[in-house]
């Protein structure tokens, strides 16, 4: 029975592919538009893959090192698992990236005819990241399972791998996207006044090739992992408590999934068809609760089918909920009330923005705890540590609808600047910002729908480990135990404080350029030459290269220093001081720096005095203080305890073999 699961899981995997592939033709067959429009499409193109390769080089050195140990310490099996992990997950975002890359000029020209076919192409162009996302992590789990002899354990190496490469993915792309778009905001709109996007920016580019390597590559890398780590500790769990009906019942679930995201992508594409006047937002946000809907319909029909129950079903549904809930929690303290609160406070200087934006992160944690927490009691009290994993898998169960999305917003964000940069006539630049108003507003939606999946999958990959290692009780007053739920409690900040110093340092090298540009090349800011974009492009690279190592390795190494030192009941403290503090410290960082954003985009729209006033140079300041936050400490911090607590899955039951 298991093998036929896993089996249905490679198939609906195959499915996915299928329609991804007719999503990459639909998206190809459009009009790339002008030869201008092409020409900075290209170079986006090629700056996003030459930073891709560059990284993956970097990577894959890594992941042969790290599978040669796992050969040594384990078997050949597991390290096998864990290299198609990391290969899978880096094939997504590989994929994903190329697409993006060749959608956004086409989303341009999309746009000089109607709001619809810029829609319809950026969502269809974002949905091919999706797709692929939940295709390979399903493909790869059932393939997995097939070469190993139904091995569950060796799965566990196919998640680390998997989490390895969106740890790199997250860091290395937000590291490349912060430093090119801080060099673009300081230099180009405070000191040279010009507007965002201008041709004349040197680091134009760079900051576009950024929107793709950071929220296309590294967000669905970082879904990958949690997509896939849910359905492995699901199966884990239900495999101990509930035998192989509870091992399975995870893969139908996410098969589901897959299967009801593909519906929801088609009708959402009819929705805009038929639609004489076009809301985007109301074009994407039918789409998540059409397949939401039908996704509850089918987990209700599998619980009761496979496990005889309908407690699973609610479980996952109570999943889905919490993922939503989040999602309108995080929309609401980046949009709304809470921001023309926060945009009041510029006038006053950068300094009360700040602080107020500091004050609004913090506040934010109070409602995803509070139903974090809800789900994780009431999933426990129904079903045990696999109800935990069962709310997590639910939540992440429509990913292909919910990733594609989210991946939309860095499409729609290139196409203005290609409008902006091509100088095209205003009213394509006005479609393109309608467009880019509603991707901010799903990227928001996207990261708290992150870190409240990352939040369930870590806690379930914890009870996982407990498992794993045979551990029933975590007792607190042991002092080893202690020291080590401190110890994982500081981590997310010293994880944290590496990879926003690289920002800083990668971000100093932009701005002296970006200077030394529009001082040496005559007639720049006059528009009467062209600035050098690859000489930022490679910058950003090299500074994404040389920092994102030390952080990435901080995974790998605590869980096994704790190990060591201080015991394996330890690492349990480690795991649960990281999880706690890391969601706190992601959902703050995520939520005031998405407030900075558009507290700024507010002013720009024409209140407190607008562009170029005292107000607009403050919230540039609160923006470019944000945006590291945003979209690469925060989001780096869902994966960092993910992929510790997968690491402690794998590594610590073999060395406790190996040291005995």
């Amino acid at each position: 029975m298991g093998a036929v699961t896993r089996l249905i899981s490679v198939i609906s995997g195959g499915i996915g592919l299928i329609f991804t592939i007719f999503l990459v033709f639909n998206v190809l067959e459009k009009s790339p538009g002008d030869e201008k429009m092409q020409k900075l499409s290209k170079a986006i193109q090629v700056g996003a893959k030459s930073f891709i390769i560059a990284e993956y080089r970097i990577l894959f050195i890594v992941l042969a090192l790290l599978a040669v140990f796992l050969w040594k310490i384990s078997s050949h099996s597991m390290a096998i698992s864990f290299l198609m992990g990391s290969i899978f997950s880096a094939l997504a975002g590989y994929f994903g990236l190329s697409i993006s890359t060749r959608a956004n000029s086409r989303t341009t020209y999309g746009a000089t005819k109607s709001l619809k076919d810029a829609l319809t192409i950026s969502f269809n162009g974002g949905a091919v990241m999706g797709m692929t996302v939940v295709s390979l992590g399903l493909i790869g789990l059932g393939g997995v399972f097939f070469l190993f002899d139904g091995n569950v354990e060796i799965m566990s190496g196919y998640a680390m791998g998997a989490s390895f490469t969106a740890l790199f993915a997250r860091v290395g792309g937000g590291i490349f996207t912060k430093a090119a778009d801080i060099g673009a905001d300081l230099v180009g709109k405070v000191e040279a006044n010009i507007p965002e996007d201008d041709p004349r920016n040197p680091a134009v580019i760079a900051d576009n090739v950024g929107d793709n390597v950071g929220d296309v590559a590294g967000m669905g890398a970082d879904l990958y992992e949690s997509y896939v780590g849910s359905i492995f500790s699901a199966s884990v769990l239900g495999g101990i408590d509930y035998s192989v009906k509870g091992s399975i019942f995870p893969f139908f679930v996410a098969s589901s999934g897959l299967i009801l995201s593909i519906l929801g992508i088609i009708l959402v594409n009819l929705f805009i068809k038929r639609s004489d006047n076009v809301e985007p937002q109301k074009a994407l946000d039918f789409g998540t609760y059409i397949t939401s809907f039908f996704q509850a319909i089918a987990v209700i029909v599998l619980s009761k089918i496979i496990l005889g129950s309908f407690k699973p079903a609610l479980i996952a549904i109570l999943g889905m909920m919490v993922g939503i809930l989040i999602g309108t929690v995080t929309e609401y303290y980046t949009s709304k009330k809470p921001i023309d609160d926060l945009a009041k406070s510029a006038p006053s200087g950068p300094a009360p923005l700040i602080i107020n934006g500091l004050a609004l992160g913090m506040e934010s944690t109070l409602l995803p705890v509070l139903f974090i927490g809800i789900s994780i009691v009431l999933s426990f009290k129904l079903y045990g540590l696999y109800g935990i994993s069962i709310a997590a898998l639910g939540m992440l169960s429509t990913l292909g609808i919910t990733l594609s999305i989210d991946a939309y917003g860095p499409i729609a964000d290139n196409a203005g600047g290609i409008a902006e940069m091509a100088q095209l006539d205003p009213h394509v630049r006005e479609i393109t910002d309608k467009l880019d108003t509603v991707g901010n507003t799903t990227a928001a939606i996207g990261k708290g729908f992150a870190i409240g999946s990352a939040a369930l999958t870590a806690l379930a990959l914890f009870a996982s480990y407990t498992q794993a290692v045979n551990i029933s009780v975590v007792d607190l007053n042991h002092a080893n135990i202690f020291v080590a739920l401190l110890a994982g409690a500081m981590l997310p900040f010293l994880f944290s404080s590496l990879v926003l110093k690289a920002v800083g340092k990668a971000a100093n090298l932009m701005v002296e350029e970006v200077r030394r540009q529009f001082k040496e090349i005559v007639g720049l800011i006059d528009g009467k030459a062209e600035p050098n974009y690859g000489k930022c492009v490679k910058i950003a690279t090299s500074g994404a290269l040389k920092h994102m190592i030390l952080p990435s390795l901080i995974a790998i190494i605590a869980p096994i220093l704790t190990y060591l030192l201080l015991g394996k009941e330890a690492v349990a403290g480690m795991l649960a001081g990281a999880t706690v503090c890391g969601v706190m410290l992601a959902i703050f960082m995520a939520n005031s720096g998405g407030a900075w954003d558009n507290a700024k985009k507010t002013i720009e729209s024409g209140e407190l005095g607008g562009k170029g006033s005292l107000s607009h140079k403050a919230s540039i300041v609160g923006d470019t203080v944000g945006d590291p936050l945003k979209d690469t400490a925060g989001p780096s911090i869902n994966i960092l305890i993910k992929l510790m607590s997968i690491v402690s899955i794998v590594i610590i039951p073999i060395l406790e073999v190996f040291l005995s």
